[in-house]
């Protein structure tokens, strides 16, 4: 005896009512996940074609599949295709619009597979081509650095710890360090393609299927290096997205790092750079202000990054396996991170053409903050003397400085010999901060041939 469903869902056959519009409103997915679109018809087209190969679509049905999967992505593209909530999420949506296209033989596209390993491939499929935008978009903004490194080559300024003044090095140096670290979340973001590029589907909703189908067909078609090697962890894995969020969350990190230091430096009271207007703003009362919006806008959002990583860590951390509704919260921290890591750095990117650093100010922020006191302390060990002992007699000159107001380069031969009789007249080398900085020769050091090694080889990782 047959029971008349009381929904008309495709899995609604043992319901006797109707979804209720709350739930139907709160569990809707359609209006984040539709930008899978792209994604999902590439997978069904394939799997398509798989059950075709081994004999669970006829040739003729598989082309009138094919056929109306294309004309739903036309739809799509050409914003003619309508959306319905009530269909909750992209693939019912591209599944029922399929249905309504070439009849019964779209309802056999869902065969040997579930929407459990059908998402997983569909954000699998996303986040890679995403990775190697991002890739890309990190290989520009490594460009940006590497310029400016070029053009300012030779020009010093003070380096930071504590944000005090501590030694000076080449502005290209500090430039190159962030060179350096997004060179590393490229890296990164290589790792993590290796893990994504592992196909889900044929997994089902959780433990395979017991139709014949070809999952090596199917990763090679759709470019996946290996196949997963087990049903439930395949449906139920998201390592792949938050070894993505996190090193996004580094990503936007170190252009936060990057920001903060723009806006101090911007700032009166630095004055090392100034920023292009076209990438700041004004006040609304103030007429004189210039502010650095762009770098701040970018180190606020560095918030919501490593805020959508703590989402998904906390949603995963109580699941048991496998698939549960919960997963479907995994979407909206990837899709907001993919696109506020991307405006971030494609915005930096431009940002760092608009860059013009004052070089004289600069060079004149070495001249104060005794910059020079370690190159003492290294010229007495030179000398033979033991270095907590050449620390301790370079502090006490410090010390005399302050007390004078002097700096280390105002000190006459005979006050420094008061403080060591190992100082001779040869010291005056080492005070000087191009003599500091082309002494620090050593390999990732800031001497200018180190640094012009470090930027030859950028350029040349680079290809420019």
């Amino acid at each position: 005896m047959k029971t008349k469903s009381g929904t008309n869902k495709p899995w609604g056959g043992r319901f006797t009512e109707k979804t209720a519009q709350a739930a139907e409103t709160f569990s809707a997915s359609i209006h984040f996940d539709k930008r899978l679109y792209r994604y999902d018809i590439a997978g069904s087209r394939v799997h398509a074609k798989m059950l075709a190969k081994t004999g669970l679509l006829s040739p003729s049905e598989l082309e009138l599949i094919l056929k109306g999967l294309s004309e739903i992505e036309s739809e799509i593209e050409n914003h003619a295709f309508v959306f319905r909530d009530e269909l909750e999420d992209i693939h019912m949506n591209i599944e029922k619009a399929l249905v309504e296209k070439v009849g019964q033989a779209g309802e056999k596209l869902h065969t040997a597979r579930s929407r459990n390993d059908q998402v997983a491939l569909d954000m699998r499929l996303y986040l890679r081509d995403v990775c190697r935008n991002l890739i890309d978009l990190i290989s520009d903004l490594q460009k940006g650095f590497v310029s400016l490194a070029r053009k300012y080559l030779g020009a010093c300024m003070p380096g930071y710890t504590h944000l005090q003044r501590a030694q000076p090095v080449l502005l290209s140096h500090h430039l190159l360090a962030y060179y350096e670290m997004f060179a590393r979340d490229k890296d990164r973001l290589g790792d993590c393609l290796k893990r994504i590029n592992v196909l889900p589907l044929g997994s089902g909703a959780l433990a395979g299927t017991s139709l014949p189908i070809d999952r090596e067909f199917v990763a090679r078609e759709l470019g996946f290096s290996r196949v997963s090697a087990n049903s439930m962890d395949a449906v139920s894995d998201r390592d792949f997205m938050v070894e993505f969020l996190a090193a996004c969350s580094l990503i936007q990190v170190h252009l936060s790092r990057f920001s903060e230091e723009l806006v101090l430096w911007t700032s009166q009271e630095f004055n090392f750079v100034e920023i292009a207007d076209r990438f700041c703003t004004g006040s609304s009362i103030m007429p004189q202000k210039k502010n650095p919006d762009m770098p701040e806008l970018v180190r606020g959002k560095s918030g919501r990054v490593v805020g959508n990583l703590m989402a998904l860590l906390t949603m995963l951390k109580g699941l048991p396996l496998t698939y549960n509704r919960d997963l479907q919260e995994d979407k909206e921290p990837v899709f907001d991170t993919v696109d506020t890591v991307s405006q971030s750095l494609a915005v930096v990117v431009e940002l760092l053409s608009g860059l013009s650093f004052n070089r004289d100010v600069l060079e004149r922020a070495t001249e104060k903050g005794f910059m020079t006191a370690t190159d003492l302390a290294e010229y007495l060990v030179r000398k033979n003397v033991p270095f907590r002992q050449a620390h301790a007699v370079v502090g006490g000159a410090v010390a005399y400085c302050l007390v004078n107001g002097k700096e280390l380069t105002d000190l006459t031969l005979p006050e420094l010999q008061e403080f060591s009789d190992s100082i001779a007249e040869d010291v005056f080398e080492v005070l000087r901060i191009e003599g500091s900085i082309n002494s620090r020769r050593t390999q990732g050091g800031t001497a200018n041939t180190s640094v012009l090694q470090a930027l030859e080889k950028a350029e040349t990782d680079l290809g420019i």
